[in-house]
């Protein structure tokens, strides 16, 4: 009874089932107990929210403000509104039905995250962290609460990153050119659901071509079938944001407005908000005015004389950033503290040790076979410099977070595993004898 109640706990299945229960009980508290009404902003109807409307009310891809209507818009890449979008024309447009079907697919989505999470950690660990890492994904508040909270693509973003990291591992032992297509497509598809996924690319495929190094035809294919598939599947989309703008935009516009959001002279901490078009009005008005090509242009341009003008200020407004990315903290640790209340202390002591284990696991993991732990070193420097450089949130570091939980379930893991290989029986008994002092 023992073992078999071990093998169910044990089982990716089981694990990924009660996962979804979890969310699907929170998600039927924050509606029959904390219900708030459905609205069309705010966090329902933000930018993705407004896109989605207009695609299910035959407007196209258009006018991401909930203030005014501005007309065709690449703000986002397009599957996660055209899936909202579904759902808004079988359920109703901000219908509260929709509502509760977008939620319980993102509750899905993070759920799901169990399954490449127990994959990733069981191929390059061993089966204890995998199933650690398992369940802790399963009680980690960002992974409970974002999937009810937010009407985004973050669930579904960190599910991809950790199938993309899943298939890295498996695709060194793949030899012919059709997985390594296959592996292209997923990209594609990953990058068209998140962009930030796209900063992993070149790190992650250069390491799954790295025991074919010495065999140049096997590279060339491999990288050639890769890239050229992952290249196809975006080509409609940039076809479509050519035909509507005139312009070359692969995958969406808003960098510049990103940019100077984290970096003008109103910044206080990280970024400014209130400047944001969805909540000024003022910016709402020129943005419909200007369009939505210069309106990023001209932003862009601000913030990158900002740059130039104030280092110092951006440079202390990227540390900032770095500290709130890994942190989730803005302000002084010790004022932070002193003003929240114990459910907000609560999660900046769990974020801390997450991160902090994250750490010790990569460090551990890096000692154990440095080539392995490349592509989880990469994961942790490579995809938050992007919000380093514009700005943060919990909510953008989060697809990443999987591999998080990984490398901290290792952080835990490993230096308990060393200890108990020291201190047990066999290990002692075969130790060699201390030398005999000779007189």
């Amino acid at each position: 009874m023992v073992k078999q109640l071990k093998l169910l706990l044990s089982s990716p299945v089981f694990i990924t089932l009660f996962a979804f229960v979890a969310r699907m009980l929170i998600l039927t508290y924050v509606w029959e107990v904390s219900r708030t009404p459905v609205k069309a902003f705010l966090p329902y109807g933000y930018e993705l929210g407004r896109i989605a409307k207009s695609i299910a009310a035959g407007q196209g891809f258009s006018s991401p403000l909930r203030m005014v209507d501005t007309g065709p818009s690449a703000w986002f890449t397009p599957i996660y509104p055209y899936f909202v979008a579904g759902i808004f024309k079988i359920w109703g447009i901000f219908s509260d039905t929709s509502k509760l079907v977008i939620e319980a697919s993102n509750c899905a989505f993070a759920a799901l995250t169990v399954i490449p999470i127990y994959a990733i950690a069981q191929r390059t660990f061993r089966n204890g962290v995998a199933v650690g890492a398992a369940w802790a994904w399963v009680f980690l508040p960002t992974s409970l609460i974002f999937p009810v909270t937010w009407v985004w693509d973050t669930a579904l973003a960190g599910l991809f990153l950790a199938l993309i990291f899943w298939t890295t591992l498996a695709m060194r032992e793949a030899k012919t050119v059709l997985p390594w297509a296959g592996y292209g497509a997923l990209w594609a598809v990953g990058v068209l659901i998140n962009p930030s996924l796209l900063s992993l690319l070149p790190f992650l495929l250069a390491w799954a071509l790295w025991p074919s190094r010495w065999n140049t035809s096997a590279v060339v294919k491999f990288s050639a079938a890769t890239l050229l598939v992952f290249a196809i599947g975006l080509v409609p989309w940039t076809i479509r944001n050519y035909r509507v703008f005139g312009k070359l935009i692969v995958l969406r516009s808003n960098f510049g407005l990103e940019l100077w959001l984290g970096n003008n002279p109103d910044v206080t901490d990280t970024w400014s908000p209130t400047l944001h078009p969805n909540d000024s009005r003022a910016e709402a008005e020129k943005y419909k005015r200007m369009g939505e090509i210069a309106f990023m242009a001209e932003k862009q341009r601000e913030a990158f004389a900002f740059m130039r003008a104030h280092p110092a200020d951006t440079l202390q407004f990227m540390f900032r950033r770095f500290v709130n990315n890994w942190l989730a903290i803005t302000d002084s640790p010790v004022d932070m503290w002193a003003t929240s209340p114990l459910y907000l202390k609560v999660f900046i002591v769990m974020n801390f040790l997450l991160s902090l284990l994250t750490m010790l696991g990569t460090l551990f993991a890096y000692r154990s076979n440095p080539e392995e732990a490349f592509p989880y070193a990469m994961v942790l420097l490579v995809f938050p410099l992007i919000f380093y450089l514009t700005h943060t949130s919990l909510r953008y570091r989060f697809p990443m977070d999987p591999i998080m939980m990984i490398l901290a379930a290792y952080g835990v893991s490993y230096p308990i595993s060393q200890w108990l290989e020291r201190t047990s029986p066999r290990t002692a008994a075969t130790a060699p004898a201390p030398p005999v002092p000779t007189v």
